[in-house]
């Protein structure tokens, strides 16, 4: 059995008190993709929760038999819905940041709406730099 670190001896390296996954992100995990296994080895280690927005499944599900891998993945994942307050904010942010991904502004605002510190491990860094900008408990990793 996995031993968890305490989170309280690791705090000063910047542990996130949660981790949101983009679509490329998921995609990457669900592939075997190492950077994106590690961190979730990370969290998982350091009981630090992983969450993916329900929106994010209609863009990497499509019924195919590669769809097993994302399913098992989400099998210890957080699945955030997304509520009409929810897309009312990701809508404003899109007109703050002047962006038009509907998708990614609902990932960012559902990481800011997390407490604490959030890690949002990405496929798609520069455009959720521009919406995490102004969102200082979020950090954007590029996977």
């Amino acid at each position: 059995m996995a031993r968890r670190r305490s989170r309280s001896r690791l705090r000063g390296a910047s542990v996130p008190d949660a981790v949101v996954l983009d679509s490329g992100a998921l995609s990457a995990g669900a592939s075997g993709q190492v950077r994106v296994r590690a961190e979730l080895a990370i969290a998982e280690q350091l009981a630090v929760r992983v969450h993916v927005s329900s929106v994010v499944l209609a863009e990497v599900l499509r019924g195919h038999a590669r769809d097993a891998r994302v399913h098992s993945l989400l099998q210890a994942v957080t699945k955030d819905a997304v509520t009409p307050e929810l897309g009312r904010a990701a809508g404003e942010l899109l007109g703050r940041a002047g962006g038009d991904d509907t998708i990614d502004a609902i990932v960012a605002v559902s990481a800011e709406n997390l407490s604490g510190r959030v890690r949002l491990l990405t496929g798609d860094a520069s455009d959720l730099h521009r919406l995490t900008a102004d969102m200082p408990n979020v950090s954007v990793a590029p996977i």
